[in-house]
């Protein structure tokens, strides 16, 4: 067997430290004599797992006691409604940014339950970006304010986060671990998990625990925050995606979370570089100062160009760098786990498609 750079924007590359150990565990997880998928999540080899993921999560983190936090299913989409069910209380106001697709779609959740004011709007600016901190227009005493933290589709990333009278909220689906936060900062942060904690089927939310308090008795009981901060498990949880997380904290807390940071910018400045210096045949497409590190995406000169890129990198072991459907081009999604090597063949195929196409 070969592997391939995958360079998917999620689910993404896993560390192959968390492949090897999930592959020695599979048929019999620690001398169980059952599969980790066949134990019962109230059984202690479960419950160890997950005590244990929730454990690197606060310490990697820095998450203090006053602040919930809960593995749940539905990814980023379902909390795009959780959010507001539970936070935008009667005759109140939430503040959104919208910033790209996916803060659009949080958006549009948010109007279902109550009234949303967009106290930025730069979702269909070209090239990308996020708003400035200048020219956000909030609200005063709105429930909340919320923003996403990287747009994978359009490769634009906020680098520093506003400092919000009403609590933050942040979805943080594409780049959550990828460098230190300031929890505290939020009053509530939420991840889907498949791209840097995980594989799919776990999301992770950080909830201030006066925060779950608001929610209206009008909101069925599973989907309030607090119920899950109360009861120890209200459904049976993803086990195996849990398990994969606590390998992969793990993992981060190894590495360490700095390490992960000066790489991970490493990688993504290495691609802007030979982006930049391309003589315009590479074309980046967010605003300098807004670029990715996890996402990079860039354009050729034509779209056929483009679709002769992504196959021709395909062949050469490099997958999944045609852009999103909804906006074209091409990107080079290079979370915690995506090796160095990987860039630098990258690196060299753009070098020589260039040489040969420009």
């Amino acid at each position: 067997m070969s592997r391939v750079y995958n360079f998917c924007s999620g689910p993404a590359m896993l560390p192959l430290e968390v492949l090897a150990e999930a592959q020695a565990q599979l048929p019999d997880y620690q001398g169980s004599g059952m599969s980790l998928m066949e134990c019962s999540h109230r059984g202690k080899e479960y419950m160890a797992v997950q005590a244990e993921a929730i454990a690197n999560l606060r310490e990697l983190l820095g998450i203090p006691e006053d602040y919930g936090v809960l593995l749940l299913q539905g990814g980023a989409s379902a909390q795009f409604a959780m959010v507001p069910l539970n936070l935008l209380t009667p005759g109140t106001v939430a503040d959104y940014t919208r910033s790209g697709t996916w803060a659009i779609k949080a958006i549009k959740e948010a109007k279902v339950v109550g009234k949303v004011h967009l106290a930025a709007d730069c979702g269909d600016e070209i090239p990308t970006r996020v708003p400035r901190l200048d020219e956000l227009a909030l609200t005063p005493g709105a429930a909340y304010v919320h923003v996403t933290s990287n747009e994978t589709i359009s490769g634009a990333q906020w680098k520093t986060f506003p400092k919000t009278d009403a609590p933050l909220v942040a979805d943080m689906s594409s780049d959550i671990l990828s460098r230190p936060i300031d929890i505290t900062q939020f009053g509530l942060v939420y991840a889907g998990a498949q791209k840097n904690l995980g594989p799919s089927g776990v999301t992770v939310v950080i909830v201030r625990k006066d925060l779950a308090e608001r929610v209206p008795e009008t909101v069925p009981h599973f989907f309030r925050y607090k119920t899950h901060l109360a009861e120890d498990m209200v459904n049976t949880p993803p086990c195996y995606s849990v398990y994969i997380l606590m390998l992969v904290t793990r993992w981060v807390k190894q590495v360490g979370l700095e390490t992960l940071y000066r790489r991970n910018q490493e990688k993504a400045a290495s691609l802007y570089a030979a982006i930049d210096a391309s003589g315009g045949f590479y074309r980046g497409t967010a605003v300098q100062e807004c670029r990715s590190d996890m996402n990079v995406t860039f354009r050729l000169p034509s779209e056929a160009l483009e679709a002769q890129f992504a196959k021709a990198a395909s062949v050469a072991g490099l997958t999944q760098l045609a852009g999103h459907r909804s906006v074209g081009g091409l990107r080079a999604s290079i979370y915690n786990a995506f090796p160095r090597e990987g860039v630098d063949a990258l690196l060299a195929f753009m070098k020589d498609f260039a040489a040969r196409n420009g």
